[in-house]
């Protein structure tokens, strides 16, 4: 597939994904912004805490406000922080309760996990969705629903850009943006008015 061709179908998705609601982003600094101006905080699934190995699909985890599972019909492969899958195939994630706003590190990886320039799409549940170009875990796409809609969900494919040999989807990080709990914010007010006193004196 050409340079040119992937291009295209960049654009045709982040224009797709506009449309609908959805506003995608390769730029976490954008995309942070947006989950601030939305009055939510970032939640951060990063999959340290799971052993590296093997695990049968589905496979379930959270952070303290979002859980999620995530599948594969080969199974589902964890090292070093990497979630992957087993086989060259999808990789899906399914989010409870819907998000606002979703993000990752999504990229390809070989058969001995060894980074992969590969072609990527993320569709969320509703169709909408990115494609892009990843070359490494620190690749980032970011989604946010501009209206009260939730992403419940997304699926990841990868195909070798550069060769011929199996890519397995990856990803390092998932981010979630969440309304803080209402103690949350009271705190968070509160620490503003501690801080508007002390520069007052």
């Amino acid at each position: 597939m050409s340079k040119t061709l992937c291009t295209a179908a960049a654009v045709a998705f982040v224009a797709q994904a506009a449309q609908a609601g959805i506003i995608s982003s390769s730029n976490i600094v954008v995309w942070n912004a947006q989950v601030a101006a939305g009055g939510m905080v970032v939640e951060t699934e990063n999959f340290n805490a799971i052993a590296d190995g093997f695990y049968n699909s589905p496979f379930a985890g959270s952070t303290a406000s979002v859980g999620w599972s995530a599948s594969a019909t080969s199974g589902l492969y964890v090292e070093n922080g990497v979630f992957s899958t087993n086989a060259p195939e999808t990789l899906s994630f399914v989010f409870t309760p819907g998000v606002r706003a979703v993000a990752g590190n999504f990229f390809g990886v070989d058969q001995i996990f060894n980074n992969a320039t590969v072609l990527f799409t993320v569709l969320l549940n509703d169709g909408t969705g990115y494609s892009g170009i990843a070359t490494s875990p620190t690749d980032f796409t970011g989604f946010f629903s501009t209206t009260s809609a939730t992403i419940s969900g997304l699926t990841l494919t990868v195909s070798n850009f550069v060769g011929a040999d199996p890519v397995f989807p990856s990803v390092d990080n998932l981010y979630f943006g969440v309304v803080p709990a209402p103690g949350a914010v009271a705190l968070l007010g509160a620490a503003g008015l501690a801080g508007f006193s002390l520069r007052r004196r």
